[in-house]
C-alpha cells in the first residue's frame, strides 16, 4: 500500500510495503545473499582473534614468557590480519554485487512503471516530483547501497560477535558492556522518531523546490513578458528557504545524536575497565584477559557508532526508497486493456456527449459530438484555449474524459493494452524529442526490427533522407544531447518518419508543424500529408494552410464545436473559420493552399 502525499503528488509507499518490495527484489538473489553473509561472518570471526592474541602477549610479558612464545603469538596476529583482509574484501565484493543487482532491478522497475503512468497522472503531480524521485531519490538509495549497506552489514556482525567473544572471556564483561545499550537504544529511538518524518518532509520540499525551478525556467519568456520576475524569484526563494530550514533541523538532530552516543561509550568503557580491575583483584581473570575485554569493548566504538550513524543515511535512503516504491506500485495505463488486431480493420473514431474538466467545476469541453470516418483527415482549428489539444488527447487515449464516450473502432482508447495502443494510435506533438544516440537507433524506437532500407524509405517519404544522409556519419550520426543537434523542422520530420515506421491506422497530430517556423513549415505540411496518407487522422492545425487541405475542418471555440465542413464550405459560410482565415492569410502567402 501507498499513502497519498496530497491531492496531486505521486504516492509514497508505507514502511511495510517498502520492506515487502525490498524482499521481492532480494528473493531472486537468495544464494548470493547467503554466501555474502557466510563469508562476512567468517571474516568478522577471524578478526576477533586479534584481542585475545594481544591479551596473550600482555600475559607473556607480565610473566616474562619466552621470546619464542611472543614471536609465535605475533606471527599469529599477522596471519589473522591477512586472513581477515582477504575474506573481508571478498565478502564486501559479494555484498556490493548483491546491492548493485538489487538497485539495478529497482531502477528498471521504476523506469518501466514511470513510463507506463498515465500522462495526466504525471502532469497533475508535476514534472518536479517525478524528476526529484528519478534523480535525488535514486542517488540517495544508490549511495546507501554502495557505502552504507556493506558497512552496516559488517558493523552489525562485528557488534554481535564481539559481544559473544566478551561473554566467552567472562560473562561479567558482557554485563558491563551492556550497560551502554540502554543509552544507545534510547538514542536510536529518539533519533529515528525525529529523522523519519524529517527526511520524508525534506524529500517533499526538495520536489516542490525543483518543480518551482522547472516552472520558472521553462516559463521564463512568459515571466519576463508579464514582469513577474520578482514574484517567481520570491517563490523560488521561499521553496529554497524551506529546504534550507529542514536541512538545518537535520544538522541539529545529528549533533544531538552524536552527543548521546559519546555518553554511552564512556559509561560502557568505564564499566568494563572497572569489571576487569575487580576480576583481576579477585584472581578470576588475568591482566591479559582484562586487556582483551577492554580492547573488545573499545573495538565496538567504531561498529556501534557506524551502525547508529548509518541510521542517518538509512533513514534518508528509506525515505527515498519509499518514494520510489510508491511509483513502482502505481497502476499503469497499460495494465488494463483490450488486445487489438489492426489487420483489415476500418478504424473510425466516435465521440459522443464528450465533456472534460481538469479541475472540478472548470470544464474545458462541452458536449462534443464528432465522428471521424476511416481514412478521413479532420483538422481542428480555433483560437488558443478553444479545447483542441484536450480533444486530441482524449481521442489519443492519454486520459479518460470526465463524461461522455470516446471510441476507436468501438473501444475506448484508454482501455487498449500497451501493444494494442501502440499498434492502433500514434500521437505526434510539437514537442518531439530527439533521443541521444545514432539517428538510426532513434528511428528504430518506432520499429525495432526495421532494416536500413526501411529507415531510408521512411525518411524519404517525409523528404528527410537527403539531409539525414548528409550528416557526418549518415544514419549512424549521433544526435540529441552530446551529439549533432537537429533543427526544429528536422526534429519534426524525424517524428513523422517514426510515425511511418510504426504504421498505426489512427494518427493524432497536435500542432506538429508549429515549431518549424515559416521556412520549413510548408515542407513539413507536405511531409505530414504523406505520413498520414491512407490513415485516419485528427490534426490540430497551427497553420490554417494545413487545415485547408484536410478532408474536413472542425472549428472549436470555448470548448465547443461551432462549425464543421470543408475549407470552401466554411469560407463561403462567412462564419468563425472565414474570419480566422481572413486574419491569418492577410500576412501570409497562401498561394499553395486552397483559395
Amino acid at each position: 500500500m501507498s499513502k497519498s502525499q496530497g491531492p496531486h503528488l505521486l504516492p509514497v509507499a508505507t514502511p511495510a510495503r517498502t520492506r515487502a518490495a525490498v524482499a521481492e527484489l532480494l528473493r531472486p538473489q537468495r544464494k548470493l545473499a547467503l554466501t555474502a553473509f557466510a563469508v562476512t561472518v567468517g571474516s568478522t570471526a577471524v578478526g576477533l582473534l586479534t584481542q585475545p592474541l594481544l591479551g596473550r602477549i600482555v600475559d607473556l610479558a607480565a610473566d616474562r614468557g619466552s621470546v619464542d612464545a611472543i614471536t609465535t603469538t605475533a606471527a599469529l596476529l599477522v596471519a589473522v590480519a591477512v586472513a581477515q583482509g582477504v575474506s573481508a574484501g571478498f565478502g564486501l565484493s559479494l555484498i556490493s554485487r548483491l546491492g548493485e543487482t538489487t538497485l539495478a532491478r529497482l531502477r528498471e522497475r521504476f523506469v518501466e512503471r514511470a513510463l507506463g503512468l498515465p500522462l495526466e497522472r504525471v502532469e497533475r503531480a508535476g514534472a518536479g516530483d517525478l524528476t526529484a524521485r528519478v534523480t535525488a531519490d535514486v542517488s540517495l538509495v544508490a549511495e546507501a547501497v554502495r557505502n552504507a549497506l556493506p558497512e552496516l552489514a559488517r558493523s552489525l556482525l562485528t557488534i554481535f560477535l564481539t559481544l559473544g567473544a566478551m561473554a566467552l572471556l567472562d560473562w561479567r564483561f558482557l554485563l558491563a558492556a551492556l550497560l551502554a545499550v540502554p543509552v544507545q537504544v534510547a538514542t536510536a529511538r529518539w533519533y529515528v522518531a525525529r529523522a523519519v518524518p524529517l527526511y520524508a518532509e525534506q524529500r517533499v520540499a526538495a520536489g516542490a523546490q525543483q518543480q518551482q525551478l522547472l516552472d520558472t525556467v521553462a516559463g521564463r519568456s512568459t515571466v519576463r513578458a508579464f514582469r513577474l520576475e520578482r514574484e517567481h524569484g520570491e517563490r523560488v526563494a521561499e521553496r529554497s528557504s524551506s529546504v534550507v530550514a529542514l536541512t538545518m533541523r537535520g544538522v541539529r538532530l545529528v549533533l544531538g545524536f552524536y552527543s548521546r552516543l559519546h555518553i554511552a561509550e564512556y559509561i560502557g568503557l568505564a564499566a568494563v575497565l572497572f569489571t576487569g580491575y575487580w576480576l583481576v583483584r579477585q584472581g578470576s581473570a588475568s591482566v591479559g584477559t582484562a586487556t582483551a575485554a577492554a580492547l573488545y569493548f573499545h573495538s565496538l566504538f567504531t561498529p556501534v557508532n557506524a551502525a547508529l550513524v548509518l541510521l542517518d543515511d538509512a533513514q534518508s535512503a528509506t525515505a527515498g526508497l519509499a518514494r520510489l516504491v510508491g511509483v513502482t506500485d502505481e497502476p499503469t495505463a497499460q495494465e488494463k486493456g483490450h488486445a487489438a488486431d489492426t489487420r483489415d480493420r476500418r478504424f473510425e473514431v466516435t465521440v459522443r456527449g464528450l465533456q472534460h474538466a481538469y479541475r472540478p467545476g472548470h470544464p474545458v469541453l462541452h458536449d462534443i459530438d464528432l465522428t471521424i470516418h476511416h481514412g478521413e483527415r479532420v483538422a481542428l482549428v480555433g483560437a488558443s484555449g478553444a479545447g483542441k489539444t484536450t480533444l486530441a488527447r482524449l481521442v489519443a487515449g492519454i486520459q479518460p474524459p470526465t463524461a461522455g464516450t470516446v471510441l476507436v473502432d468501438g473501444v475506448p482508447p484508454t482501455e487498449l493494452s500497451r501493444d494494442a495502443a501502440r499498434r492502433t494510435v500514434a500521437l505526434v506533438t510539437q514537442e518531439a524529442h530527439v533521443f541521444a544516440g545514432p539517428l538510426a537507433d532513434d528511428l528504430r524506437l518506432a520499429e525495432p526490427d526495421a532494416t536500413d532500407d526501411e529507415l531510408r524509405a521512411a525518411l524519404d517519404r517525409v523528404d528527410a533522407l537527403a539531409w539525414a544522409e548528409a550528416l557526418p556519419d549518415g544514419l549512424a550520426t549521433v544526435v540529441g544531447d552530446g551529439g549533432h543537434r537537429l533543427t526544429g523542422d528536422r526534429t519534426q520530420a524525424l517524428a513523422l518518419a517514426r510515425l511511418i515506421l510504426a504504421d498505426p491506422p489512427l494518427v493524432i497530430l497536435d500542432e506538429a508543424t508549429a515549431e518549424a517556423g515559416s521556412a520549413g513549415a510548408r515542407a513539413l505540411e507536405k511531409a505530414v500529408a504523406r505520413a498520414v496518407d491512407g490513415r485516419t487522422a485528427l490534426i490540430v492545425a497551427h497553420r490554417l494552410s494545413q487545415a485547408a487541405t484536410a478532408d474536413r475542418i472542425v472549428v472549436m471555440d470555448a470548448g465547443r464545436i461551432v462549425e464543421t465542413g470543408t475549407h470552401h464550405e466554411l469560407r463561403a459560410a462567412g462564419g468563425r473559420y472565414a474570419a480566422l482565415w481572413a486574419a491569418w492569410s492577410d500576412t501570409r502567402d497562401t498561394s499553395d493552399s486552397r483559395s
